[in-house]
């Protein structure tokens, strides 16, 4: 998962208010009466779609009712301060299953999903990985018992940083990572994609895993925030201006325009396929106006998937991508590397990634990935799955870990299935009680629970959405 690339390549890469709502703001909200029967608007607190409605939420925050049949009523929010948002009030209990939410299109959230279990560990996600140590004035996220150097950060984790700061509705510290990030900016000026502890380069060039899902998190940032808070200039011009560095230098226009892992390849000979994020990519033409170019980027993604899983590999049925591989899907290590191209702590970002596209935008192919994982997952179970598997589904030598960044991508690839009732919500059980899920990077796998917790909590969805 952390590349130490000749070709200077990055690490594997990837938040609240109810974002589907008006009251996604840091200014503080009026105090309003709960409603009756609906999902918690802002600054209610709203029961599930037969509870009653409950009490008033507090200045600042907003109250989320469950999504779930005959849940229970969200409790208040508590006020916000300075003008920061409070936090918001509990989402109501679930009831007898799980149902889709908006902005999930026909995406099935697991019928425990709660987003008090993202708000409690988000409390501990920002204890123990976010500092202000070696960052400039800013705030970086660290990597306590990974990477190059211990405590050092990466491209990655600020985008991943970024990304759960704003759908957990905290201004402030999405501000400081994203300032953290212009301090450290390459030749192409995308961010270097390892940094020490006192903020001396450890691997140049950038990593386009992180960059997209930075950029994905400021298109983000001006829908939920508007503006520019205390940026040099607004949400949507960073976004725009990163947006076209990646096209630029780390999109290969002459393979179809497949994502290359970073501007430092010369070409999208050889790609990570858990690197593709189909769902950002047509949100990246919405913004730019260049939905045609960007819709070659997703075409490319699925004919890459697609190629990998073949006879020759023995995964056709599975959904086991390589971690590196040639878009054909020849499984192929980068020159001068020793990267693997197994299944691994990279590849099981796929489904998660993958899902997001079906949800957001029902993207067929997308679907047809999604079954055949889930069926794999499955068959293992979500809290036995293990950090690795060769192509053809059994165990990678040493692979004995089970982790948050495989059981969270379950749980949201099972997401689009309505008949993995057992494996999504075994899933969001195992994350929301994650402690046993964090075995080897702390920082990997404390992130990815909190991004398949807001995930499957239907609290990350395209805010960009009319």
């Amino acid at each position: 998962m952390f590349h130490s690339l000749m070709l200077k390549l990055a690490p594997a890469l990837l938040v609240l208010c109810l974002p589907f709502t008006s009251g996604c703001s840091s200014e503080p909200a009026p105090t309003n009466p709960a409603t009756a029967g609906n999902a918690g608007s802002s600054s209610s607190s709203g029961a599930g779609s037969s509870g009653a409605g409950s009490g008033t939420a507090s200045a600042g925050g907003s109250a989320v009712g469950g999504a779930s049949s005959a849940g229970a009523a969200g409790s208040g929010a508590t006020s916000g301060a300075d003008g920061i948002a409070g936090s918001a009030g509990n989402v109501g209990a679930s009831g007898s299953g799980g149902m889709p939410l908006k902005g999930l299109g026909a995406c099935t959230m697991p019928a425990g999903a709660n987003f008090a279990d993202a708000q409690a560990n988000y409390q501990k996600w920002k204890t123990d990985l976010l500092t202000a140590d070696g960052a400039g004035g800013f705030l970086r996220v660290r990597r306590p018992n990974s990477g190059t150097q211990i405590n050092s950060s990466n491209s990655e984790g600020i985008a991943y940083g970024m990304e759960i700061a704003v759908y957990m509705d905290d201004q402030a510290t999405f501000d400081k990572i994203w300032q953290y990030e212009q301090l450290h900016r390459g030749q192409n000026g995308l961010m270097e994609w390892e940094i020490s502890p006192t903020g001396e380069v450890l691997g140049s060039g950038a990593a386009s895993d992180g960059d997209e899902d930075m950029a994905f998190a400021l298109v983000m940032a001006d829908k939920q925030w508007g503006g520019q808070g205390s940026l040099s200039d607004t949400y949507l011009n960073h976004a725009k201006k990163l947006i076209d560095l990646i096209w630029e230098h780390e999109v290969d226009h002459t393979r179809g325009d497949v994502l290359m892992p970073g501007d430092q390849f010369a070409d999208g000979e050889i790609i990570n396929i858990s690197y593709f994020a189909p769902a950002y990519y047509r949100i990246f033409g919405q913004v730019t106006g260049k939905a045609a170019e960007w819709n070659r980027t997703v075409k490319a993604s699925y004919d890459a998937i697609e190629a990998a899983l073949n006879a020759t590999n023995k995964n056709t049925t599975n959904g086991l991508v390589p971690a590196w591989s040639t878009p054909a899907g020849v499984p192929t290590v980068p020159a001068g590397t020793s990267h693997p191209i197994h299944h691994q702590l990279d590849s099981c970002r796929t489904p998660f990634r993958v899902g997001q596209d079906y949800c957001w935008f029902g993207e067929a192919r997308a679907l047809s990935y999604l079954q055949k994982i889930n069926a794999f997952h499955a068959s293992i179970g979500a809290l036995n799955l293990v950090d690795g598997y060769n192509l053809d589904g059994t165990p990678y030598a040493g692979a004995t870990l089970h982790l948050a960044a495989f059981v969270g991508g379950a749980g949201v690839g099972a997401m689009a299935s309505k008949d993995q009732a057992k494996l999504r919500d075994e899933a969001y059980a195992g994350i929301a009680a994650w402690q046993s899920l964090l075995g080897g990077s702390l920082y990997y796998n404390e992130s990815w629970s909190m991004l398949s917790l807001l995930m499957m909590s239907g609290h990350l969805v395209d805010l960009s959405a009319k």
